[in-house]
């Protein structure tokens, strides 16, 4: 298996060389060079496995580099009950026949990240060890990237962890998460402004060769394709869950943001896996629906990106989209090139009317936007009607899944987070506290440690020089 660059500028490389990467060297995304496939009878072969032997199967395909025997002993150590409260590691609750929700957030963040982000801390300190090296991790999040991280990577020989998060736009929750933790190798960067300028901050950071290099700057955000392959894997095991003949096709919800998600749904359609659609949700920061409906994509402003009840997903430029365009235009990196020139330059770039959208339709891709009073109501409708809670983000992906439900194919909606991370619209819409987790009942309560800094990649860079070691 070798890895290439979406815009064609880096040399292809084995799994283990893009591991501690991130960005190519040319500024694009590394994919691989051909997406492995399943065939029928290879997929029928999965059915009953364990959640592990499951990981193993998928993620072999993508990582040919690392003994077998290591990656098996590097999956068990990730998903266990321990970690992820039950031996499923990811259940699926069925609501009603044909409605179900894949339950993604029993992790130690209570969120979906957790389910790749517990298999980075392992891999990328089975990786280091192996070199006898070190790593500073910069990462960008929204709200759950950097608890997942963290929570993942704390105590990790060999590794420190520098995350920005935009101050004051994630819930009280989800900020206490990171900023409480005490380890020696995490450090929060609170950074004045909203989520894309920290994700601009690490793309800059990032793109600085001379600097990656001295520093040994490496990523953990979806932009770091271990934690796509990772996310594949809970597609096949929906999927086998929710059907009983390999015949059946299975549509997947997914509330989307960053397009990491989502994207590891197309992938794992692209190995073989019978996935009708994939229906992106996402909230008032349409920019992926926008694009889906027009063929238009439009990045925003900082100014123009909204703060809504389910922050994780206030997103403005979606850094995995280019994985997905680059597949859209015939994995012509030429053809990437141009329309990332054309973004930076002119804010957007326009599909429509061509043949690369034409292709969106084959994808399986459908989308549409949910607002703060749709979720409300969506909370209140799947509480009432099937006594379950849920949070915003994953109330985001169900509005929007059941308007595209087909009859006689199984929906699958994607749980993103625990309903505790989001308690101000839980309150909102049942009029009730959510249930805390054991161990988080005080979490806001705990010290925090973060520092707040300008938006500005010089002045991260500074920080990470005075604190790397």
């Amino acid at each position: 298996m070798r890895y290439v660059s979406t815009r064609g500028g880096a040399d292809p490389q084995r799994f283990t060389d893009i591991l501690l990467e991130g960005l190519a060297p040319d500024g694009g995304l590394f994919v691989p060079a051909a997406v492995p496939r399943f065939s029928a009878g290879e997929l029928s072969a999965l059915r009953g496995k364990p959640y592990a032997d499951l990981a193993c199967a998928v993620l072999s395909r993508f990582i040919d580099d690392i003994p077998a025997a290591d990656l098996k002993a590097l999956v068990a150590r990730t998903y266990t009950r321990y970690a992820f409260g039950s031996d499923e590691i990811a259940p699926l609750a069925t609501l009603e026949p044909g409605l179900h929700i894949l339950e993604l957030s029993n992790g130690p963040t209570l969120a979906f990240k957790d389910m790749a982000m517990q298999f980075l801390g392992n891999l990328f300190e089975y990786a280091l060890a192996k070199r006898g090296a070190e790593i500073n991790i910069l990462g960008a999040t929204s709200g759950d990237t950097g608890s997942a991280a963290e929570y993942a990577m704390r105590g990790k020989r060999g590794i420190r962890v520098f995350m920005l998060s935009p101050q004051g736009r994630m819930s009280a929750f989800q900020s206490a998460q990171m900023y409480s933790l005490q380890d020696a190798n995490i450090f929060n960067v609170a950074v004045q402004g909203v989520f894309d300028d920290c994700q601009d901050i690490v793309k800059a950071v990032s793109g600085d060769a001379q600097f990656k290099a001295q520093r040994k700057i490496g990523s953990v955000n979806s932009i770091n394709w271990a934690r796509i392959a990772a996310q594949v894997v809970y597609y096949f095991w929906g999927y086998l869950r929710a059907t009983r003949s390999d015949a059946e096709q299975v549509s997947f919800a997914v509330p989307t943001g960053n397009f990491g998600n989502i994207y590891a749904g197309h992938v794992a359609r692209c190995m073989g896996l019978p996935v009708k659609q994939l229906v992106l949700a996402t909230n008032e920061n349409d920019v992926l629906d926008e694009f889906f409906r027009t063929g238009r994509y439009r990045v925003r402003a900082s100014a123009e990106v909204k703060a809504t009840s389910s922050p994780s997903m206030d997103i403005a430029k979606a850094s995995n989209f280019e994985r997905y365009v680059f597949d859209l235009v015939g994995r012509d990196p030429a053809r990437v090139m141009d329309l990332w020139k054309q973004l930076e330059r002119e804010g957007f770039f326009d599909l429509s009317g061509s043949a690369d959208f034409a292709r969106v339709a084959v994808t399986g891709f459908v989308s549409g936007s949910s607002s703060h009073s749709d979720r409300i109501a969506t909370i209140r409708r799947v509480f009432e009607r099937y006594g379950r809670m849920v949070d915003t983000h994953t109330a985001d992906g169900i509005k929007v899944g059941l308007e595209y439900r087909e009859t006689g194919v199984p929906l699958v909606c994607l749980e993103t987070a625990q309903p505790a991370k989001f308690a101000d619209a839980i309150r909102e819409a049942l009029g009730r506290e959510p249930v805390r987790p054991k161990g988080y009942e005080n979490i806001e309560a705990l010290p925090q440690r973060l520092q707040v800094i300008e938006p500005d990649a010089a002045a991260v860079k500074r920080y990470i020089e005075a604190h790397a070691g």
